[in-house]
């Protein structure tokens, strides 16, 4: 059974033997390890690629192993096979091989009918660089892009409800609470009531500094608050129900984004 084996390697075929309830082994048997019955003595060509089940990682090789570079061992079942064959896996990483990779042998150029004359296994897939690069340009539309053309004008733009009266910032096309639909948008003031806020120890492109404040702001005129930043005053000394007015960008730098106000400050300060 071995020498089948083993002559066949040197051809660069891997074969296994079937068993009397038609599983095949590999490496071959003369006897069936689950029942202890003679195999059939037919030959199955099997593989070459396999499967992973199971691996261990080697990160600092022996002189005895077959690779001078960190691998793994794995449990490697054939295609074709119902058992696995252990062999050495070149993954490079161990991030690179799991149970469930994909391998294919690579052959010695020496062949001398042994189990070495496959040097070892690799990834089915090892790495792709695709020098890829995807651009997106992001644009708002509807109610957004209205209340986002009057930032960039310089003005916070509201929707009021003709059913309930209540006055929604940013703008939008229909009442949340009773479904009316809101028709021109009204202009805001640019000055408000801090609601709550948060005191952010993280940097954040956007903020004057570390710490900063984000909060809630309660436009006059308004009935629901937008989330803004708040600046020109230590994060420590900001309080619910400070009034703030809007910081904005200068005329010339103003788009059509929340960019264009850098933030809120206190209204007895500015």
């Amino acid at each position: 059974m071995i020498g089948r084996f083993l002559s066949e390697l040197r051809a660069r075929r891997v074969v296994g033997v079937r068993t009397a309830e038609g599983r095949v082994l590999v490496p071959p048997l003369e006897y069936d390890p689950a029942t202890g019955e003679p195999v059939t003595g037919e030959y199955v060509e099997v593989g070459p690629a396999g499967t992973v089940t199971t691996c261990a990682w080697v990160d600092e090789p022996l002189d005895a192993h077959p690779l001078d570079r960190p691998f793994a061992w794995a449990l490697i079942e054939l295609d074709g096979a119902d058992t696995a064959l252990l062999h050495a896996v070149d993954a490079g990483d161990p991030k690179a091989i799991a149970p469930g990779t994909r391998v294919w042998p690579v052959w010695n150029d020496h062949p001398t009918g042994g189990i070495t004359d496959i040097s070892h296994f690799v990834p089915e897939v090892t790495k792709i660089v695709a020098p890829v690069r995807t651009e997106y340009r992001l644009q708002a539309g509807g109610a957004l892009r209205v209340f986002l053309e009057g930032v960039a004008r310089g003005v916070f733009l509201g929707g009021r409800c003709p059913s309930c009266a209540k006055v929604y910032v940013p703008y939008r096309m229909s009442c949340p609470e009773c479904g009316a639909v809101i028709g021109e948008p009204v202009e805001l003031p640019d000055t408000g009531t801090i609601t709550t806020f948060a005191i952010n120890n993280l940097p954040d492109p956007r903020a004057p500094q570390v710490p900063f404040v984000s909060a809630y702001i309660l436009l006059d005129d308004a009935d629901i608050p937008m989330i803004a930043l708040v600046g020109g005053v230590p994060a420590h000394e900001v309080r619910e129900g400070m009034r703030v007015r809007a910081v904005w960008a200068p005329p010339e730098e103003r788009t059509a984004s929340m960019t264009s106000v850098r933030w809120f400050a206190p209204m007895e300060r500015s």
